[in-house]
């Protein structure tokens, strides 16, 4: 029982990280394609990215060692369907990074650097997109809790 709840809290830690990172990149990227600070945008992806592998780490350490058992997991398409989102999130967080990744080492290579106002766009709107979608997982995660799905 220890075990299972050490785990859940872990797992807690790591989603509230994830989202807390998120949230940052968002506040930052709202400041404007013009006043955005790239070393704290870029420390807040790394940081989404290592909260992201928490996240996982956490959730396998649940589901080998969780108080439910592999068939709860395995047999419920509600937990397919948040482990989907989880991986669409993360593939939609590449472009944000890739961007974040350029930008710096253009600005660090040209001083006169500017983010044009379209892709800076382009790029919150992906972030926002990212927020609303995790936002869904813990309704995934509630259903799945109680049951809802199981076809075991």
């Amino acid at each position: 029982m220890w075990t299972d709840a050490i785990l859940a809290y872990l797992h807690f830690v790591a989603i509230f990280a994830l989202i807390w990172f998120l949230a940052k990149e968002w506040t930052l990227l709202k400041a404007g394609a013009d006043k955005l600070d790239l070393r704290r945008l870029a420390l807040a992806d790394l940081g989404f990215g290592i909260s992201a592998g928490a996240v996982v780490l956490a959730g396998l350490s649940r589901l080998l060692w969780g108080a439910k058992p592999w068939a709860f997991y395995a047999h419920n398409p509600v937990f397919h369907a948040k482990i989907a989102l989880l991986v669409i999130v993360g593939l939609i967080s590449i472009a944000p990074t890739r961007a974040f990744l350029r930008w710096r080492k253009s600005a660090a290579a040209d001083t006169g650097f500017r983010i044009a106002t379209s892709e800076w766009q382009r790029i919150k709107r992906i972030v926002l997109l990212e927020m609303h979608m995790l936002g869904l997982i813990p309704l995934l995660a509630v259903l799945m809790a109680r049951g809802i799905g199981y076809r075991g």
